[in-house]
C-alpha cells in the first residue's frame, strides 16, 4: 500500500471528508461503534466518498501505521504541494504577519505530522520541507497531524538554502533554533514575517542554513540532556511566536 494515496485514522479521515479531499473509498472495519460509523457514513455520503465495510484483519494487513482505528480511505493524502509564493498569495490572514516553519531533514512521520498540528494551532502560514532525504507527506503523517494535515499548507523544494534566501529577499527574518546560540528564543522580537528554522532529530540544522539565518535562537533548559525532540522545540518556539504577537495586538 502506497503510504501516499491512504489515510488512516478516525480524525484525519474525518477531517479529509470536511477538506473535500478526492478519496476514492472508504474502508470501515465490522462491528465499529454505531455512533462513528453513522457518523462517518453521514460525512461520506455528503462527500459521494463510499464506504466499504471489511473485516479489521484486512485494514491489519495493508495498514502503514499499525493505528488505523478501524477506518482507512484510499486517495491523496493532501491535494498537493505548492510553492512558497502560491501559499503566500493564497494565505487568507492578511492582517497578521506570515509565518513558515522551515523543517531541515525531518524524517520520523510522528514528528512533522505534531509539528503541523502545532502549526494549524498557531496560524502559521505554511511549512516548508526538502524533496530529499526527509519525511513526505504520507498517511502516517496526516493521522499524527490529527487531521491539521488538510489546513496547513506545505511547500515541498529541492533546496532549502534557496527558499531562505528568497524569504529573506521578500521582508523575511529568518530564525534558526540552535542549542549554541547567545540569545534565547525570548530575546528576538518574533512579531514581523518570520521564517523559523527547525533542525532534523539528530544533527539539528546544517551547517549552511545556520550561516543563512539571520539570527540563531536556543531554548533555555536546565536538564542534563540540552536537546529537546524536534516537534518539542518547534512547539515551544512557535508557542512563543504567537504569544509575541497576541501581546503586540493586545498594545497596538
Amino acid at each position: 500500500m502506497d503510504p501516499e494515496t491512504t489515510i488512516e485514522g478516525r480524525n484525519a479521515i474525518m477531517e479529509a471528508l470536511r477538506a473535500q479531499r478526492p478519496l476514492s473509498k472508504i474502508m470501515l472495519a465490522k462491528g465499529t461503534e454505531p455512533a462513528f460509523s453513522k457518523v462517518l457514513k453521514g460525512a461520506a455520503r455528503r462527500a459521494g466518498v463510499p464506504v466499504v465495510e471489511v473485516e479489521r484483519g484486512k485494514l491489519d494487513a495493508i495498514s502503514v501505521t499499525r493505528n488505523h482505528q478501524g477506518v482507512m480511505a484510499l486517495g491523496a493524502a493532501v491535494h498537493c504541494y505548492g510553492s512558497v509564493n502560491e501559499i503566500l498569495d493564497e494565505r487568507s490572514d492578511e492582517h497578521s504577519p506570515p509565518l513558515f516553519v522551515i523543517l531541515d531533514g525531518i524524517q520520523d512521520p510522528h514528528n512533522l505530522g505534531a509539528i503541523i498540528r502545532t502549526c494549524d494551532a498557531v496560524g502559521a502560514t505554511g511549512v516548508v520541507i526538502p524533496k530529499r532525504r526527509a519525511c513526505g507527506l504520507t498517511s502516517a503523517v496526516a493521522k499524527a497531524s490529527a487531521g491539521a494535515i488538510e489546513y496547513v499548507p506545505c511547500a515541498r523544494v529541492p533546496n532549502l538554502a534557496r527558499e531562505l534566501d528568497k524569504l529573506k529577499d521578500g521582508g523575511f527574518w529568518t530564525v534558526g533554533t540552535s542549542a549554541k546560540a547567545d540569545k534565547t528564543i525570548y530575546e528576538i522580537d518574533l512579531t514581523g514575517p518570520i521564517g523559523i528554522v527547525i533542525g532534523s532529530e539528530g544533527k539539528g540544522m546544517s551547517s549552511l542554513l545556520e550561516k543563512k539565518c539571520d539570527f540563531l535562537a536556543r531554548i533555555p533548559t536546565m536538564g542534563q540532556i540540552s536537546s529537546l525532540n524536534a516537534s518539542v522545540a518547534a512547539a515551544v518556539v512557535l508557542f512563543e511566536v504567537f504569544r509575541q504577537r497576541q501581546l503586540a495586538c493586545r498594545f497596538s
